[in-house]
């Protein structure tokens, strides 16, 4: 990559990919499997690690949304920020809090542009537990 110049966080980039997140979550919030299937990129390349579980590939992807359709309510997400790598890949991070739980959850996504658009290729989720409940 001798003189190229690399640009990060394309503004229209993040906006895109901000969006695509926004549905995603929304969809979780609802239980809205078919749109959260539609977002996962369908690959056996695609990963998913959960908090207590792992799956590899779009079948256990779908399969594990279908038994475990949505989030305990109250999911709140704050400091969320998209790294738009460049016009076709970025990062989105994410912490999670829960009113009635002392816990901090985690959540990372790589999104990648395809030509039927923005897609997860890869998504990790932990908690850890808080000192004091709603406390970093």
């Amino acid at each position: 990559m001798t003189g190229q110049q690399v640009v990060l966080d394309r503004p229209e980039v993040v906006t895109e990919v901000r969006a695509a997140f926004d549905r995603y979550e929304k969809a979780l919030a609802e239980g809205d499997v078919p749109v959260m299937n539609e977002l996962f990129w369908n690959d056996p390349r695609c990963v998913r690690f959960g908090v207590a579980d792992r799956q590899q590939g779009g079948a256990e992807i779908e399969a594990w949304r279908r038994a475990h359709p949505s989030v305990p309510p109250g999911r709140v997400l704050h400091d969320t920020r998209v790294l738009a790598v460049d016009d076709r890949t970025a990062v989105v991070t994410t912490l999670i809090r829960y009113p009635d739980r002392a816990i901090e959850g985690r959540q990372s996504q790589t999104w990648v542009r395809f030509p039927e658009g923005w897609r997860v290729v890869e998504a990790h989720v932990s908690e850890l537990p808080l000192t004091q409940p709603g406390s970093p």
